[in-house]
């Protein structure tokens, strides 16, 4: 595995493991044709979706920076994919940022898009 998937990976597990421990059922890299969302976790009637952003440095900005206008709409669409295959309904919806450094410290943006 590459330098930067390695990274990426132990991004999602940091991230992965943060929603775990506040209760939260983690399902990672769910997939349709139109992409994928990193995380989407879910506790009594709470959804969110969560993109990982890992980085080595802040040389080219963070990570919540990196989710612009287009790829806020399109986890909303892959969110609005998912919710339609769900046969449990969700009486909330989040969507977050997960920016998380090389050294695995993360910062969660709850609700920021």
């Amino acid at each position: 595995m590459s330098g930067r998937l390695e990274l990426g990976r132990r991004g999602e597990d940091a991230a992965a493991a943060h929603y775990e421990a506040r209760g939260f059922t983690v399902e990672r890299n769910w997939r349709s044709r139109r992409g994928e969302i990193d995380l989407v976790c879910t506790k009594a009637g709470l959804a969110v979706f969560a993109e990982v952003k890992t980085r080595s440095s802040a040389r080219f900005g963070s990570g919540v920076e990196a989710v612009d206008r287009r790829k806020q709409q399109r986890i909303h669409a892959l969110a609005a994919q998912w919710l339609a295959q769900q046969p449990q309904r969700f009486a909330e919806l989040r969507f977050d940022v997960v920016d998380v450094d090389a050294r695995g410290h993360l910062q969660v943006f709850e609700s920021c898009f």
